[in-house]
């Protein structure tokens, strides 16, 4: 929210409600919603009821704990398909896909997180657990780390001290100044690398696209099986991330209109 935009209690409390959900993998009781954020039972029991009649939330009938509802997935399709970047992303993004033989991913960044906005799947190769709004860590995804590579190292550290790093596996980087060294090391050979870090024997490359001032507007990935993806595999498959990449970036700079990120 801006500065000095005065914000609505009711809507607000709304929000918050829906990202605690949205974060929480049982969901909450009313109790629970009400004590963690100091609402009264009547304005929590008016809001959930508000929420959960246009089909926003759904409440378990046994366990009475709310969860977010399926009128998300539907606006969340119509959010990632008014983006257009997909469309200037497409072409680059097929073709690498058949160089590759790999699913390929393009990504954007939303708040804390990488947000997947686009995928094609490569017939006969292994099936990566992604999907269109699915939402990634920065720290440990190629693509988080594409997207974050170029932002001044103030702002990288403001993120991690905010949200903490996720830590999925031994081999993920948990630490600030380690992951610095890996930012460093995107930035110097041009591509990032996700070494099982998000999912243990699964591999990702990718690679940031660069808007027509120079900034950072998404990130690009190949997927596969570590077996897919060897690590001497990783040079050859870096260089056509980079090249698919630089095509859209290229294509953004063309446009006669701002960059479709938005």
């Amino acid at each position: 929210m801006n500065r000095g935009q005065k914000a609505v209690p009711a809507i607000e409390r709304a929000i918050r409600i829906l990202e605690a959900l949205a974060r929480s993998q049982r969901g909450l009781t009313l109790s629970e919603i009400g004590r963690r954020f100091g609402i009264p039972k009547s304005s929590t029991h008016h809001i959930l009821g508000t929420l959960e009649s246009f089909g926003y939330l759904h409440k378990h009938e046994l366990t009475r704990r709310y969860r977010l509802g399926l009128r998300f997935i539907s606006l969340s399709r119509h959010a990632i398909e008014g983006l257009g970047i997909r469309e200037e992303a497409r072409p680059a993004l097929l073709k690498l896909c058949r160089r590759a033989g790999l699913a390929v991913h393009l990504a954007v960044l939303d708040g804390d997180e990488a947000v997947i906005v686009e995928k094609i799947e490569s017939l006969g190769a292994t099936r990566v657990a992604s999907w269109m709004g699915r939402r990634l860590a920065l720290n440990c995804t190629a693509l988080g780390k594409s997207l974050i590579a170029y932002l001044p190292e103030e702002e990288i550290e403001i993120r991690f001290r905010r949200r903490g790093a996720v830590r999925h596996n031994q081999r993920t980087i948990a630490a600030v100044r380690r992951l610095r060294e890996e930012l460093a090391l995107v930035r110097r050979r041009g591509y990032a690398v996700d070494d099982e870090e998000d999912e243990i024997g699964i591999r990702c490359l990718g690679a940031p696209v660069f808007g027509r001032d120079g900034k950072t507007v998404a990130a690009i990935s190949v997927a596969g099986s570590a077996q897919e993806i060897p690590r001497s595999r990783f040079e050859k498959l870096g260089w056509a991330v980079q090249q698919a990449a630089r095509e859209i970036s290229q294509r953004l700079k063309d446009l006669p209109h701002p960059d479709p990120v938005q």
